[in-house]
């Protein structure tokens, strides 16, 4: 079965989870629409990782349910249009770089994987590390790999947790231009407002396991006094949580 080339919605309906005595998700509701591009924004252990395990199947809810599109997260359609970036990502160590993107590209069904894998190396500056095992990267290039991992079958639905980690700003720029020729629809988890303003136009902000404030990029600024900066708009939200 081929998969649709549509971007899907991504949607979560009352999620809750718990690790033992400690809940990281409460009822957690929220809805991107085909297409959109959104941070999911809060502070260190608000929910934000657990949040994309159980979008990409990771995960199970104890209570609610994940969608991407109308299918559930483990299913083989779902997961052929998924694209997910971990922030612990861990490509295989001991194979190369190329080597690591062809047999991934080749489990992803990729045409032409060896093409794509060209592109990638090139488009990402990984060329000159291609027969580079993994285990002597930087942690900048490693990042780089598994962007490129997360991506080779052109995804739909991207989940990526904190991107941008780890890249020095001329590298931060390229994968932000990455992402922006995407037609996919892109969920960004991060703590950092500047990643936020970079790659999406909505906000999806949570804190505790819940959601406390949904909208775009535009009306957060609105919420904050002449000259304010947006950082402080956040924060100050964020801190009149109870």
């Amino acid at each position: 079965m081929e998969r649709s080339l549509v971007p899907p919605s991504i949607e979560l309906k009352n999620v809750s989870k718990s690790y033992g005595p400690i809940q990281a998700l409460k009822e957690l509701s929220f809805r991107l629409e085909p297409g959109e591009r959104c941070a999911l924004l809060g502070p260190n252990g608000a929910g934000k990782t657990t949040t994309l395990k159980i979008l990409v199947g990771l995960l199970r809810p104890d209570k609610g349910e994940a969608r991407i599109g109308d299918l559930e997260p483990t299913s083989e359609e779902a997961r052929r249009m998924l694209g997910y970036l971990p922030d612990d990502a861990s490509p295989y160590r001991t194979l190369s770089v190329r080597e690591n993107m062809e047999y991934i590209g080749a489990l992803r069904g990729v045409p032409d994987v060896s093409d794509k894998v060209d592109k990638l190396l090139d488009s990402l500056m990984l060329r000159e590390y291609e027969k580079a095992k993994v285990g002597r990267l930087s942690r900048g290039n490693l990042q780089k790999l598994s962007l490129a991992l997360s991506i080779i079958h052109d995804p739909t639905a991207i989940l990526l947790d904190e991107p941008l980690n780890y890249l020095d700003i001329p590298t931060q720029e390229i994968v932000i231009e990455q992402l922006k020729k995407l037609d996919s629809t892109q969920l960004v988890s991060t703590h950092i407002m500047e990643v936020a303003t970079r790659l999406t136009n909505k906000v999806i902000m949570i804190s505790r396991g819940s959601v406390i404030w949904i909208g775009s990029l535009a009306d957060l600024k609105k919420m904050g006094s002449e000259g304010e900066p947006i950082e402080s708009v956040v924060s100050r939200m964020l801190t009149d949580v109870v």
